[in-house]
């Protein structure tokens, strides 16, 4: 056990920077379920006082926390943009950035309803100069807020009844119950292995098709019950729910088509950037970390083989070429001081790139 827990440490650095407790309460957010930004001390670090930010675009707003205080470390900022696609979130997060203009008379803010790939479109939108000047920070926190996981109407928990909906984009038409009364088995079973990382994927999958004979499945607690039903107790806890969460991030992953949403932004986000600025990337599963690292890489021109990624890159102190420069020579996780305040960012993992 002990050399499985190395093992896994050798490929993240937790974080060294002391946990900042009045910091981290000061942006959490009451109003949405007491949500907290992830990393706040790190992503802080990232885009230090010396650095000169006279224009971020925080890509994923959310409850608005990160940006709120990348806003007052940075008096210099004259343009910010915070963009989400969760247009409640976005109606939220509005509010918090306009209370700040009254102390930063410099600073023109904007924030749109958009997906994060489209960020070009959304700059060239806001002045065409952006494009070519280029952006000094980017922000992408790839996690879902408490107030989408604790809205049951979202479909996004498995210990809340509610529709099979799981849309991150109110507006888009595909559901998680759409997927799970009407494609294939053979697509089902696919989703859950590719994206859920589901071990039992091929019985799910035919569990699901049965259960349209019984009128299909239409609420999350009937998915639940019929996880629950496929899986058995393991190592004194219940299975049941480390199955239902992998086979619920499936679902979302298909329905908002995460992966391939990410890996073009990530592009996207590196050309916006100017000169010297920087990318950070906040991501809180394998799927996402994998996708982040190979496209650094290939921003960089290390293209190598996934199963070589972690030995060449944590065999270099830095990855740097022409085009950028990697900062983070293995991802960066919360400190376990955070861990202990804040569970959901167990699994968050912080990686940098700066243009060159």
């Amino acid at each position: 056990m002990a050399a499985a827990s190395a093992e896994h440490l050798k490929k993240r650095t937790r974080s060294g920077i002391e946990l900042d407790r009045d910091l981290y309460k000061r942006y959490a957010s009451p109003a949405a379920g007491g949500h907290v930004p992830v990393m706040l001390g790190e992503v802080l670090d990232a885009f230090p006082p010396s650095l000169t930010l006279r224009s971020f675009v925080d890509c994923t707003l959310g409850a608005g926390g990160h940006s709120a205080a990348i806003i007052e470390a940075h008096n210099e900022m004259q343009m910010y943009l915070g963009l989400d696609i969760d247009s409640m979130a976005h109606a939220m997060a509005r509010h918090r950035i306009e209370a700040l203009l009254d102390g930063a008379p410099g600073l023109k803010a904007y924030t749109h309803v958009r997906n994060f790939k489209y960020i070009k479109s959304v700059l060239t939108d806001v002045d065409e100069n952006l494009l070519n000047n280029g952006v000094d920070g980017i922000l992408m926190d790839l996690g879902m807020s408490s107030m989408q996981v604790n809205n049951s109407e979202r479909g996004f928990s498995v210990l809340a009844d509610g529709p099979l909906d799981m849309r991150m984009d109110p507006q888009a038409s595909l559901k998680a119950e759409d997927i799970l009364n009407s494609w294939p088995q053979v697509d089902i079973g696919r989703i859950l292995r590719d994206y859920g990382e589901e071990s039992n994927w091929n019985y799910l999958s035919k569990m699901i098709v049965d259960a349209r004979a019984k009128g299909g499945l239409h609420s999350t607690s009937e998915l639940v019950d019929l996880v629950r039903k496929t899986s058995a107790r393991s190592g004194g806890r219940q299975g049941w729910i480390k199955t239902a969460t992998r086979v619920f991030q499936a679902l979302r992953i298909a329905v908002n088509d995460e992966l391939r949403t990410l890996e073009d932004a990530l592009y996207a986000c590196f050309d916006c950037l100017s000169c010297g600025g920087r990318l950070a990337v906040i991501s809180f599963h394998s799927l996402e970390d994998r996708i982040v690292k190979r496209t650094f890489l290939n921003l960089v021109d290390k293209v190598v083989d996934d199963a070589d990624i972690d030995r060449k890159e944590m065999n270099k102190e830095e990855v740097q070429d022409k085009k950028g420069h990697i900062l983070t020579k293995r991802p960066i996780t919360p400190t376990q001081d955070e861990e202990r305040l804040n569970r959901k960012c167990r699994s968050a993992k912080l990686r940098i790139i700066q243009k060159l």
